[in-house]
């Protein structure tokens, strides 16, 4: 059985169809992703996951383990590479050890 789509238009004013219960709007999304930096590769999923933590920069990335990102909701494994390689270009990398819990940011 297909769900069917429903309309909804977000603060801004966009008009869009979903069929989940997400109340990400798909306009908002695409304007607020990043066009460079280190989150530009990274999925949607990720790039929230990682600023919901308050993580913004590769210097406080670099203070949490690799385990410590991969638990936050909405990272995968396929961002690791991607984001190990930023740190690396930036002379940086993953603490070596598992750090204290992320506490996500509350906006």
């Amino acid at each position: 059985m297909r769900s069917l789509k429903s309309l909804r238009i977000c603060e801004k004013g966009h008009r869009y169809y979903k069929s989940t219960d997400c109340p990400t709007c798909p306009v908002c999304a695409q304007e607020a992703k990043p066009t460079e930096g280190f989150m530009a590769g990274l999925s949607a999923p990720a790039q929230r996951a990682l600023a919901g933590a308050g993580i913004n920069t590769l210097q406080q990335l670099a203070k949490k383990s690799e385990a410590d990102v991969l638990g936050l909701h909405g990272m995968g494994p396929a961002s690791i590479p991607r984001l190990r390689q930023a740190l690396a270009n930036a002379g940086l990398s993953f603490a070596a050890k598992e750090t204290q819990s992320i506490k996500k940011v509350r906006r």
